[in-house]
């Protein structure tokens, strides 16, 4: 198997070990729910980018496609069986973007799991999260999450100037169903689609990583009072 598809194989058993754990511990809802209400957070941190007809499916595609509480199992599957021929056929910046989601879906994850039994039970509120994330910290890995979001979304931009793409897209549609692989393609197609009338990818994705980091240290920082001052929005 070549080198350059060794770490997506690697994400996607790092998390589908962890999710058959999960599920066997009966903790998967726990974590989905978990994952909506993330998902409406970070809706409500950007709203103003969300209303924006050129920025909608750019949202959507990170908020259902990479941190939602959506069934990754099929995709991640199809991916495991096919990923030698896709990086034959896919050009090397649709590869690095894929590896980026991947390797976000996975920490993500790992992150969302510890969030999880950090709220030992209590309803989840902008209160008992802001206080299980500070329980959590973990501050390096919350800074390589939002270098994961700004290089996929640098990684996406590329691609769809790659000459030819989008009827390669297009056209891998119908073999993919044949191949049962129509989750994969779709997933693709979807990240394709989102970003492709973007225009200014940085007018999407520097005020998305600016206001995480932001709330990111305000919420690790020990001098801030989460009980008083809690910098999330209500959701």
């Amino acid at each position: 198997m070549s080198q350059s598809v060794q770490p997506l194989i690697q994400h996607l058993h790092r998390v589908n070990a962890k999710r058959e754990l999960v599920e066997r511990m009966g903790q998967l809802d726990i974590v989905h729910q978990l994952q909506a209400w993330q998902c409406e957070r970070l809706l409500a941190s950007h709203q103003d980018l969300a209303q924006q007809q050129r920025y909608q499916n750019a949202m959507g595609f990170f908020v259902d496609e990479l941190y939602g509480p959506k069934d990754f199992s099929q995709r991640d599957a199809d991916i495991a069986r096919v990923i030698p021929k896709l990086a034959k056929v896919l050009p090397d910046k649709a590869m690095l973007a894929l590896e980026d989601a991947l390797a976000l879906n996975a920490l993500s994850f790992d992150l969302d799991l510890e969030m999880a039994e950090a709220l030992e039970g209590k309803t989840l509120d902008r209160d008992s999260y802001a206080l299980a994330y500070r329980k959590v910290g973990r501050g390096d890995d919350r800074q390589k999450q939002l270098d994961l979001i700004y290089d996929l979304g640098t990684q996406l931009n590329d691609v769809i100037k790659v000459k030819g793409i989008s009827m390669l897209i297009k056209f891998a549609r119908r073999p993919a169903k044949i191949a049962g692989l129509l989750t994969l393609h779709e997933f693709l197609e979807r990240g394709f689609n989102a970003f492709k009338t973007i225009g200014d990818v940085h007018g999407f994705v520097d005020p998305v990583i600016s206001r995480e980091k932001e709330l990111m240290e305000q919420l690790l920082n020990p001098d801030i009072d989460l009980t008083q001052d809690n910098p999330l929005p209500y959701v």
